[in-house]
């Protein structure tokens, strides 16, 4: 049969996807929410703490990069039918391939490590009793959720999750703020060429853009595909192609922009509160700690709060992409939709992942020492791995007559370009 009748194209006008705005929202939502995970969360507040007002500015670069990069990603996965570990097995040496999914998982074990510990500080600021057992607890939930929980239930929860990040909305209007300094800041920040200043530049343009949000995005949108009714790759159903492209760009816009304009909040209350005090912050347990002289109980409570809410939405993401990557390279079977027996390989990954990041939060690490090496390992990894995302998209072979041209190719290459040099500024000394 002909793989162009698997679908008529009228079918396409009664699609719910093209009704339903919400039915239209999911791996990009999900995507850019799981961004603004813990560590993120960390990086962020000490971005604010540090420099005030005066970084706002980066969050409008980061939105369109970010979007530009996580659409060619979506696109490569929903017009090919297949992830990026799998695109680029079928494309490109096994050398290259491995080396960039082993510094993947190694830098989505460290950083899942790095939020667990963030989440169970902030559940002991909540609540009483010893960290370590929250870690655990979180971690094994995390696991367990994963693993027996349906896909369609798992996913609709992941997109649901994404709203506990307007508790970092709600806290900037719980602060006192003076928003014609907030304006005046953005349109005419105080840039510092400083040493400090520059590399948190690179921190916040290494936290937005990070490798294992492309292999997620890419994995999710095959398995939307494999989830509806006769649907099938773009490549072999091009007359879908219209809906599930205008699609995918309202997802991942959608999806980035809750991402960028949560990092700028986050950024915003610190500034207002913990720079205007000359309060320096770590982590994102310090910032929630450090908000509650200046912004009440109230708001400090939901700060905590929505480091665990973000953790929980964070953790699936990390271990998912690194299971997706995995399986990706060594050909087994991968999806969330499939029952453990089916697919033991993956999700063994995905356990794996979790529970060595709940491991080294037992070896006393020091999570700002993580945070370093994973923005290290990501950077390092992010370059290659953009570099050949924007080959495959570019190629007709991969592609088909979808290979990505324009003004999408140009973002792609800006980002691409944009993470080169945050890369080589990880390397700089500060």
């Amino acid at each position: 049969m002909n793989d162009e009748k698997l679908i008529e194209p009228e079918s396409e006008v009664r699609d719910p996807v093209e009704r339903s705005w919400i039915k239209r929202l999911g791996p990009g939502l999900v995507t850019g929410a799981a961004d603004d995970d813990p560590s993120g969360i960390g990086t962020y507040s000490q971005a604010g703490a540090q420099f005030g007002f005066n970084l706002l500015w980066v969050v409008l670069i980061t939105y369109p990069l970010m979007t530009a990069i996580q659409l060619v990603s979506a696109q490569i996965g929903r017009v090919t039918g297949k992830g990026l570990a799998s695109n680029m097995r079928a494309h490109y040496p096994p050398w290259l391939l491995y080396g960039a999914v082993a510094l993947l998982v190694i830098a989505n074990v460290i950083n899942i490590a790095a939020d667990l510990s963030a989440m169970g500080a902030a559940v002991g600021l909540l609540l009483p009793g010893p960290q370590h057992v929250y870690v655990v607890g979180l971690g094994v939930f995390s696991v367990v959720l994963q693993i027996f929980v349906p896909y369609d239930t798992y996913a609709r929860m992941l997109k649901w999750t994404a709203l506990s990040l307007l508790a970092y909305v709600a806290v900037a209007f719980i602060v006192p703020i003076s928003w014609s300094e907030v304006a005046r800041a953005i349109v005419l920040p105080r840039v510092s060429l400083t040493s400090g200043y520059l590399t948190m530049i690179v921190a916040v343009l290494g936290t937005t853009i990070s490798p294992y949000l492309f292999f997620w995005q890419a994995s999710q949108e095959v398995e939307e595909m494999r989830s509806a009714p006769r649907q099938a790759p773009l490549r072999q159903v091009p007359y879908q192609a219209p809906a599930q492209l205008r699609r995918i760009r309202f997802d991942t816009w959608v999806g980035m922009g809750v991402s960028n304009f949560v990092a700028f909040f986050i950024m915003l209350t610190a500034a207002a509160t913990l720079h205007a005090h000359h309060i320096d912050v770590k982590t994102s347990a310090d910032a929630a700690r450090a908000l509650e002289p200046f912004a009440g109980r109230f708001a400090y409570m939901l700060f905590a709060l929505g480091i665990v809410a973000t953790g929980l939405l964070a953790l699936p993401v990390l271990a998912g992409s690194a299971a997706y990557a995995a399986a990706g390279s060594f050909r087994w079977r991968s999806s969330l939709a499939l029952h453990l027996t089916l697919a033991r390989q993956f999700y063994a990954v995905i356990a794996l992942a979790i529970l060595g990041g709940v491991a080294i939060t037992f070896m006393h690490f020091d999570p700002i020492r993580a945070l370093y090496w994973s923005a290290v390992i990501n950077g390092v990894t992010a370059v290659p791995i953009m570099i050949i995302m924007m080959l495959m998209a570019r190629s007709r072979r991969v592609m088909g007559q979808f290979a990505v041209k324009g003004i999408l190719a140009w973002g792609g290459w800006l980002a691409t370009l944009a993470m080169a040099l945050a890369a080589i500024g990880v390397f700089v000394p500060s």
